[in-house]
């Protein structure tokens, strides 16, 4: 018997995401139609024997109870929401909700962080950490970087003929390996074990400190405090992938990552657009049911219209994201954006923005995440966001902006964040 654990953060979290995750929490947004960590629970569905997922987070219950009983009635897994009462850690809150994860006796548990996205494929995993020693602790997912990238993430120094890791740095300041975590684990029930130690002497250090720098964390990282000491044991072991990954800490993010899960449907066989051909439609599309779009509006490549959507006459959209009860009035063009919901944009307005995509012509290459201001002051080029509720009158350009909701919007605005 397998169980899965997601882990989300708290509404502390996220501020990079805003304004989308000023409406719903970051990982309910949706991202090809789906929520985010709604990817995450259909990869964990997807392996034999897996009977429970549970989802550890900081958001208030009543934000994600409903959610995780839609998900299990919809992929037949147990699925629940256990509430931290405080941000814990990685690690922190795997050992909070310890004996949640230990009950019914698992032989393994998987790992998830809620902000990555890609091609799981975790029952390969699962079939590498099943090949290791029978005391392997745990085994990490990772994937490949550029040099210059890898220092932003988790890096894994490998015995290459055993797959141990011998050395793990997280966000070093020097180069140390082009391999690099991409947050996704699967571990022994044993590991409580190593996370106990690690918490019964940040407990000592707690009571014992004299307060004069502040108290002392009691947060514990999987990745600082757990598998960074356990390099080089011959107890952790790293499998590499060279499927899609990324994170998701930006909106940016969420345009690059529904390009890559439309992609997905359409190779898995998912419903897309294309099917019902409701109007023209040029690569991977996806379209809610309950949306309207008129015949004569092109959509594509890289679309997602959420519930009950508007798509006027003549409406050009493009590599975008239009949620749910948003509106597009005639004959306006919308390019690399994302419209909040139940926002309205004028006939014959532009709304535009500027891709932060990886360099396709540097193998394994990320995403960045690109400062909202450079060294200047000024905002960097990148994709337009409007926030929930904005409305922008006709005839209207709107580029590189981020707007804030419930605003209304009667001229043109370039390279600017309205508050």
């Amino acid at each position: 018997m397998l169980k899965a654990v997601i882990l989300i953060g708290g509404p502390q979290k996220g501020t990079r995401f805003r304004p989308l995750s000023l409406q719903v929490p970051k990982p309910l947004f949706p991202v090809a139609g789906r929520p985010v960590i709604q990817h995450h629970i259909e990869a964990c569905a997807a392996v034999a024997g897996l009977r429970e997922v549970l989802i550890l987070g900081a958001y208030p219950a009543q934000e994600l109870q409903q959610f995780a009983a839609e998900m299990a009635a919809r992929y037949g897994v147990a699925v629940r929401y256990l509430q931290e009462y405080a941000a814990l850690g990685t690690a922190g809150g795997l050992y909070q909700f310890r004996d949640q994860i230990r009950a019914g006796g698992p032989d393994a548990f998987f790992v998830l962080n809620g902000d990555v996205c890609g091609d799981f494929r975790l029952d390969r995993l699962l079939a590498f950490h099943r090949e290791r020693p029978a005391d392997a602790l745990l085994t990490v997912m990772a994937t490949e970087a550029t040099r210059q990238q890898s220092v932003n993430f988790g890096c894994i120094a490998e015995d290459r003929a055993t797959h141990a890791v011998l050395h793990y740095a997280e966000k070093p300041e020097t180069f140390v390996s082009t391999l690099i975590n991409t947050g996704i684990y699967i571990c022994s029930s044993d590991i409580f074990q190593q996370i106990g130690t690690v918490f019964k002497r940040k407990q000592e250090e707690i009571y014992s400190a004299d307060f004069e720098e502040g108290p002392p964390s009691e947060t514990i990282s999987l990745e600082v405090d757990i598998l960074a000491p356990l390099a080089g044991s011959g107890r952790v072991f790293v499998y590499q992938t060279s499927r899609w990954w990324s994170q998701i800490k930006t909106a940016s993010a969420a345009l690059y990552s529904n390009r890559h899960y439309l992609k997905l449907y359409r190779e898995n066989g998912a419903p897309l657009a294309e099917d019902g051909k409701p109007c023209t439609i040029i690569g991977d599309v996806w379209i809610h049911p309950t949306a309207t779009i008129h015949p004569t509006a092109v959509l594509g490549p890289n679309v997602s219209v959420g519930r009950n959507a508007e798509v006027g006459e003549g409406v050009r959209v493009r590599e975008s994201i239009v949620l749910g009860g948003a509106r597009i009035r005639e004959h306006s063009l919308v390019l690399h954006s994302i419209l909040g919901w139940d926002s309205v944009v004028g006939a014959w307005s532009r709304i535009e923005g500027t891709p932060c995509d990886p360099d396709p012509n540097k193998p394994f290459a990320k995403m960045d995440n690109v400062p909202l201001f450079n060294g200047d002051g000024k905002l960097n080029p990148s994709i337009t966001i409007l926030g929930c509720n904005v409305n922008v009158a006709s005839e209207k350009i709107v580029l590189n902006c981020i707007i804030l909701p419930h605003k209304d919007l009667v001229r043109s605005y370039k390279n600017e964040i309205l508050l």
